[in-house]
């Protein structure tokens, strides 16, 4: 069994309802948020994935899961009951992760994430998400993350390219550069 290939054929049914309905922005958020949901939580996945539990009950985690205390879309609801009935529960982190990339590529989003040592001032993150975006030509989504180990400076992540201007990658290359030149001296 290819997950990959099962995983992008619901996505890409998925996405072609939406865009039917017109109701694929919903239908992003909600699935935006099922996959935080997933990937935060790995006990809510080894719940799906227990072949014990009532559908009725996988079924209302995951509406939870996406949508918290909210009433779950009708397109949302049939997309995972449908989910449910075939049993591919264990694919779902899969279709979301699909799902949302054809969305963003649909719609010109970019991602990015900024890692700093320190909290970012809210203007700061406006004028990152404003460069990114004209450079790309894109609508970008930008994910902070506060990491102290990083020691100041900053990573950024964007697109799959890595922006790397930490502290404590700068004091590892040194490091390095003192112990490859003390090789070459023994």
């Amino acid at each position: 069994m290819d997950i990959g290939t099962i995983s992008m054929r619901y996505a890409k049914a998925l996405m072609k309802y939406a865009q039917d309905t017109g109701k694929e922005d919903e239908l992003y958020q909600d699935m935006r948020m099922l996959s935080r949901s997933l990937g935060k939580y790995p006990d809510l996945r080894q719940a799906l994935e227990n072949p014990v539990l009532p559908l009725r009950e996988k079924f209302s985690l995951i509406c939870v899961a996406a949508v918290g205390n909210g009433i779950a879309g009708r397109e949302f609801s049939r997309f995972i009951t449908l989910l449910l009935k075939k049993r591919r529960e264990n694919l779902l982190q899969y279709i979301c992760l699909s799902f949302l990339g054809l969305y963003r590529n649909s719609k010109h989003i970019g991602t990015a994430r900024l890692v700093t040592a320190v909290p970012v001032s809210r203007e700061m993150e406006e004028r990152i998400r404003n460069m990114s975006s004209s450079m790309l030509h894109a609508r970008m989504e930008i994910q902070t993350e506060i990491d102290p180990a990083i020691e100041g400076g900053f990573i950024f992540d964007i697109n799959g390219y890595r922006l790397d201007a930490s502290i404590a990658t700068q004091l590892k290359r040194v490091k390095q550069q003192f112990i490859d030149k003390n090789r070459r001296i023994v």
